[in-house]
């Protein structure tokens, strides 16, 4: 009968196992890093960027969260047990190119390589945000920036409402709502962070009971004001992301000045009818709102969803991609709509994608950031410039 010592000889003699100063230039060189210790251990340090799988776990976790089998894996445990074990499991699973580190995390440390506290979250945070823990891309490290960022939204209305659900859902740990209005029956139609009980109460009021009862870790902060020249720049300061759901066009080239001299990025929605449009505005990597419209249209061609009716299902189609785009810019994710303008067609469900670039004659540019200058849309919208 085998012993515990065959059983480790038998698993190394079918391993490749490395010194520290062997893993640190694989790792150095782009290698995976999978540390299979036990949740109290990993708590108490690990090696910077390691993904994180108990080595009970391993067989079921592990094709989900290191996705290309031909990737070099260096996989560590505290002496090199574990982690022997593991890289033979992880051949076994059709990993090509698996390293297991001698001496482990201990002899890492006590050579004084470089090791962090990792993030970590509550039980309860872990339980909540398990179906983003189990993706690669956002993992633990990706949900704590979510619970440490900042996002204000410009309006609690139809944009906003589910734009605001599926941030605070997610974790976003700063919710910032910029409105002056009341509830009104009317706004139940699409505006669904409200209900009838609410009618004749703040917006802002309102949608931070709905956030706070929906996620009690997320911290909402609202402005119950019109967003004015006075007041933007302070309101806007430390935000990570903007979401646009304004919905006049001074509200719209306020914002764009404002956040461009700041260099933050907005996602822009808008509305009408049966069809809506979403971009990202970001004032460091691409084209803002001026490039867009360099100049409001006549009144008369911009009327209002009051005026000209919206179907109440399209802003929580058009809210939620801004809350896609948000994360995305959040997280680092994907390719985003910077650049892009994404056009949606309700009545033949039809989805475009268009490109925007810079335009020459916008001098309202991050560049001149220190020449802008923030004030109240007149007239025809002349960029505010220093001269």
């Amino acid at each position: 009968m085998a012993t515990f010592r065959d059983l480790l000889s038998a698993a190394k003699a079918q391993i490749t196992e490395v010194d520290t100063a062997s893993a640190a230039e694989h790792i150095a060189n782009g290698a995976v890093v999978l540390d299979v210790r036990e949740p109290d251990e990993y708590d108490q340090g690990a090696l910077p960027g390691a993904i994180h799988i108990p080595r009970g776990h391993l067989e079921a976790q592990v094709e989900g969260k290191v996705l290309d089998k031909h990737a070099q894996v260096v996989v560590y445990c505290a002496g090199g047990v574990r982690s022997a074990f593991a890289a033979k499991t992880l051949a076994e699973l059709g990993y090509t190119d698996v390293l297991s580190v001698a001496g482990g995390f201990g002899k890492w440390k006590d050579e004084g390589r470089a090791w962090k506290l990792p993030v970590t979250l509550t039980a309860e945070q872990r339980n909540r945000y398990q179906r983003h823990l189990l993706l690669p891309e956002v993992g633990v490290a990706g949900q704590a920036k979510l619970l440490e960022s900042k996002v204000l939204m410009l309006g609690a209305g139809g944009l906003g409402s589910p734009s605001a659900l599926y941030l605070a859902a997610a974790g976003v740990g700063t919710i910032g709502i910029v409105d002056m209005d009341e509830v009104d029956a009317s706004n139940l139609q699409r505006q669904i962070l409200h209900n009838m009980d609410r009618i004749g109460d703040r917006k802002v009021d309102s949608a931070k009971k709905t956030l706070t009862l929906l996620n009690p870790d997320v911290n909402v902060v609202t402005y119950d004001t019109r967003l004015d020249a006075s007041n933007i720049m302070e309101i806007i300061a430390g935000y990570d992301v903007i979401v646009d759901g304004a919905d006049n066009f001074p509200s719209r080239y306020l914002l764009n000045d404002a956040s461009v001299k700041l260099g933050i990025p907005v996602v822009h929605g808008s509305i009408f009818r049966f069809e809506g449009m979403v971009s990202v505005f970001h004032p460091l990597e691409g084209p803002t709102y001026r490039d867009m419209v360099p100049e409001p249209p006549p009144a008369e061609l911009a009327p209002s969803c009051a005026e000209a009716g919206v179907l109440g299902v399209l802003p929580g189609i058009i809210g939620s991609i801004q809350a896609l785009e948000v994360i995305k810019l959040l997280l680092g994710l994907g390719e985003g709509l910077i650049g892009r303008i994404l056009s949606v067609d309700t009545t033949d469900m039809s989805f475009r994608t268009f490109k925007l670039r810079a335009d020459p004659a916008n001098e309202v540019t991050y560049t001149n950031r220190d020449r802008i200058i923030v004030q109240e849309l007149e007239g025809l919208c002349a960029p505010g410039l220093a001269h």
